[in-house]
């Protein structure tokens, strides 16, 4: 048997012993780049955002419309950093007033609450009101209905329409191609593109809300924004305080007389998505 290869192995092709191999040098570079820490995961999405539970009288309309704005606003990219979560509470087939109220505070416990609901042809609206006051409740009144918020965002409107939609609804349909069939077949939606029919029109929306302030009958009311010290959630930023501006109707000045009106655009201001 031949022992040519084992020789080799041992000795190579000189007869020296191999050398081990060389380990390859670090470069200056190499060397001077500091060790970086793995960067901390994100903190946890809890409480470092503003959490909002708003009462809905509808089952569609205003559910649909608060998502709208979680989805475009919530993330603060559009808001200074100031970012929130609104959480619809509303139930099918509706609610009335006072069980808008009452259905929003049980949910809410010791978050921030809100209730949304119109005049329509509601007789508990002074009980709803009493509800709220009682235990801080933000409300945003909207006579005759919701519909007129959404109708803002487009044109003014005035006159006194006794609690009835009808008109509110008609010129809504004309207002924007994608709101035409709204309230047809029990449509009241918005989404797609009813919502994008609305996107950048808050400014707007909240301007001619605030002229119905101006315009009520009473005389001496005037939309203003004056800050409440009232709420603070864990983890504000540097503005601990949210801005919570009055509805500027007078103190006696009857809430079924604000017609035509909206408050909604408080909620959009103290969520600092249009300037206060």
């Amino acid at each position: 048997m031949s022992t040519r290869g084992g020789q080799q192995g041992q000795h190579g092709a000189e007869g020296q012993a191999d050398e081990p191999p060389r380990r390859k040098r670090k470069s200056r570079k190499d060397e001077e780049k500091p060790l970086v820490a793995p960067a901390p995961p994100p903190p946890a999405d809890t409480r470092a955002q503003r959490v909002l539970y708003v009462g809905c009288e509808g089952e569609s309309t205003e559910p649909d419309y608060l998502n709208y704005l979680n989805e475009r606003f919530g993330d603060g990219s559009l808001t200074g950093g100031r970012r929130f979560r609104i959480q619809p509470v509303y139930a099918k087939n509706g609610l009335t007033p006072a069980r808008v109220v009452a259905q929003v505070q049980a949910k809410a416990e010791e978050d921030e609450a809100w209730a949304l609901f119109d005049r329509d042809q509601h007789h508990d609206i002074p009980e709803a009101l009493r509800l709220a006051a009682e235990q801080g409740t933000e409300v945003c009144f909207s006579h005759p209905s919701f519909d007129l918020w959404l109708l803002l965002h487009f044109q003014a409107f005035g006159g006194k329409r006794s609690g009835s939609s009808e008109h509110v609804v008609d010129t809504l349909r004309q207002a924007d191609p994608a709101f035409k069939n709204f309230d047809k077949r029990n449509d009241k939606s918005v989404k797609d593109g009813r919502r994008a029919a609305l996107k950048e029109k808050e400014s707007a929306a909240v301007s001619h809300a605030r002229s119905l302030v101006a315009q009520c009958e009473h005389g001496a009311c005037k939309a203003k924004s004056t800050r409440k010290d009232r709420y603070q959630w864990e983890g504000a930023p540097e503005r601990p305080d949210p801005l919570i501006p009055h509805s500027g109707h007078a103190v006696d000045c009857p809430v079924l007389d604000r017609d035509p009106s909206t408050d909604v655009w408080r909620l959009l201001v103290s969520l600092e998505i249009v300037d206060a």
